[in-house]
């Protein structure tokens, strides 16, 4: 007898197990139930990349514009600060002379008194041009290239706030009756400030050499200086590394009046009473 084989229809006989059924139908039904919710969860993923796309596309609009309202060109900038605070200056001095005109029309808009006094006033507090002989001290930068010694840095090579400052100070003690910084004048509201080796005043930028004119008696002028001690300082900077001083007599130096100060004053707010017990 040959070898025994088995059936062929026993290879793709199907299985009829209640138990395999009935489990078949329990995964039908899960699925039936849960393919709802996979659409609603397909569909609000979309829905959040789709705002997320709209929210991204609107705040690089929005970036954009916010670069165009703040230039990041900061050399422009200070250009345009500077154009503007020109502009101001020239202005408020038309309206200075407008204030000149219609008190010199007024005889009795201004309070007499000593003549003397009124013009030392108006000096001092920088309300009227001044011209008369006096000094100019000019300061400016060391050379950024040279044979220095190891210990200089950079630092030492530039006109420093203290260094304008201390010449100021020194010309006011040597009896100076009007001082000009550049082409400002200087009275006891006037502020400046160095950055880098950039001076600010006024609202605008000055490079050096930075320039302090005073008017006075030249020689009294010079003995001041030459007894500032902090001037000696920088005297010994100007031998170690070349920064720029020098002093000059000037018979007909002509200082400008300063513009005039804006004054603002605290007021009681509308409606408030300043004497209730409500506002102590």
């Amino acid at each position: 007898m040959g070898a025994m084989t088995a059936p062929e229809g026993t290879r793709h006989r199907e299985s009829h197990d209640p138990a395999v059924d009935a489990h078949s139908g329990v995964v039908a039904a899960v699925r039936a139930r849960l393919a709802p919710r996979r659409l609603r969860a397909a569909l609000s993923v979309a829905l959040v990349l789709a705002l997320a796309g709209v929210l991204f596309t609107a705040s690089a609009q929005l970036a954009r514009g916010t670069e165009r309202r703040h230039p990041e060109d900061l050399p422009q900038l200070v250009e345009s600060e500077s154009d503007r605070a020109d502009a101001l200056a020239a202005k408020v001095q038309g309206l200075q002379s407008q204030v000149d005109r219609l008190t010199a029309a007024e005889p009795g808009a201004v309070p007499t008194g000593d003549a003397d006094t009124m013009e030392n006033s108006g000096v001092e507090a920088g309300l009227v041009p001044v011209d008369g002989p006096g000094v100019v001290v000019s300061l400016t930068d060391a050379p950024t290239t040279g044979n220095y010694p190891a210990e200089i840095t950079p630092d030492d090579l530039v006109v420093h706030q203290q260094d304008v400052q201390a010449v100021i100070n020194a010309l006011w003690a040597g009896g100076a009756e009007a001082m000009m910084l550049q082409d400002q004048r200087v009275t006891a509201t006037t502020a400046f400030r160095c950055v880098g080796n950039v001076l600010s005043l006024g609202g605008r930028l000055y490079s050096p050499p930075f320039k302090v004119s005073a008017i006075g008696d030249p020689d009294a002028l010079r003995a001041a200086l030459d007894r500032s001690p902090e001037i000696a300082i920088y005297k010994q900077y100007v031998q170690a590394v070349d920064l720029g001083w020098s002093v000059k007599d000037d018979d007909h130096l002509a200082l400008p009046a300063a513009p005039p100060s804006s004054l603002e004053y605290a007021t009681v707010p509308k409606g408030t009473d300043p004497f209730s017990d409500a506002s102590k």
